[in-house]
């Protein structure tokens, strides 16, 4: 997908899909690839609500957004406050009648040597309890032939993930800290798809990677070349740029292709097989009760019989 860039649109295929009166909430589309998602939400005629911390950079996205035509709103929350996510749950639930696609994309390479309020190490709060925190509270808001598309990565296939030692900082990389909450988005992403099939929810649970972007700090986080790349070959060109990123959220965000697929893994607008450690059942349910825990707050969609 190198080369002349192309709209993300374009570079999905979906430039023909009109999404006119369909609301979105992508988080993190202030900058990079979640911006890009965004304006090419909006371009297919979505009403798109933005996220960010910095208002702005929030109110820049807006007005670009309104400049090509589209409805949009910004809303600031911190992830690394369970109080401003619930405000962004809450402020999307009263200003929405129904909420069509919701993209988990926040997220990054943060410090590790730090905790949040929970007494959970940062990087795994933000990129995974929060997300998981948003999607909870926002599933009485999803229509029917919802989306939930959730940004993860490739490092998953190099974590470890232990769910008795997530306040532990000490020794801990901010790459070991990055991949792990990457597999945890995997496993959430999947066990969510399994919950809304067994409650009779048409609604899709997918992830993806979104590719190595050039100058992000994932991209200068990388280890080691010689054997990361012999564990990935085959599933991305060493380089993507911010457009190649968003093709594949908004691939999963509109395309007809996907339409009533769920519980998959994406790159490059197509489907990959992940580690089998994210398909591990017993791990993701693991996951998805000790997520509630920390959170302190209800199961979401505890009353269902989930089958393996």
């Amino acid at each position: 997908m190198l080369g002349i860039e192309r709209d993300p649109e374009e570079k999905a295929d979906v430039e023909d899909v009109d999404m006119t009166g369909k609301t979105v909430l992508v988080t993190g589309s202030t900058s990079g690839v979640g911006r890009s998602a965004a304006l090419a939400l909006g371009r297919l005629g979505a009403d798109v609500i933005v996220h960010g911390r910095k208002h702005d950079k929030g109110e820049a996205t807006v007005e670009e957004l309104e400049s090509i035509g589209a409805d949009a709103q910004f809303v600031s929350a911190d992830f690394a406050d369970v109080d401003e996510v619930s405000h962004l749950a809450e402020t999307v639930t009263e200003s929405v009648d129904e909420l069509d696609v919701l993209c988990n994309n926040a997220g990054g390479l943060f410090d590790p040597g730090e905790t949040t309020d929970l007494g959970v190490e940062k990087t795994f709060h933000i990129n995974h309890l929060s997300p998981y925190q948003l999607t909870a509270e926002l599933l009485p808001a999803l229509g029917s032939g919802a989306r939930v598309v959730t940004t993860s990565s490739i490092g998953h296939r190099i974590a470890t993930l232990d769910l008795d030692d997530l306040a532990a900082v000490s020794g801990l990389s901010d790459w070991a800290a990055y991949c792990r909450s990457k597999l945890a988005n995997l496993r959430f992403s999947n066990e969510l798809a399994r919950r809304l099939v067994a409650s009779g929810r048409n609604v899709t649970s997918n992830s993806l990677h979104p590719g190595i972007i050039p100058g992000s700090e994932f991209s200068r986080a990388l280890p080691e070349p010689a054997p990361f790349v012999g564990r990935l070959a085959g599933e991305f060109p060493m380089t993507d740029s911010v457009e190649d990123g968003a093709a594949t959220v908004v691939y999963l965000a509109a395309s007809e292709e996907v339409s009533g697929v769920t519980g998959k893994y994406f790159s490059r607008c197509r489907e990959r097989r992940p580690a089998s450690d994210a398909m591990d059942v017993e791990a993701q349910r693991e996951l998805w009760e000790r997520s509630a825990e920390l959170l302190d707050i209800g199961k979401p969609l505890a009353d269902v019989d989930v089958e393996a």
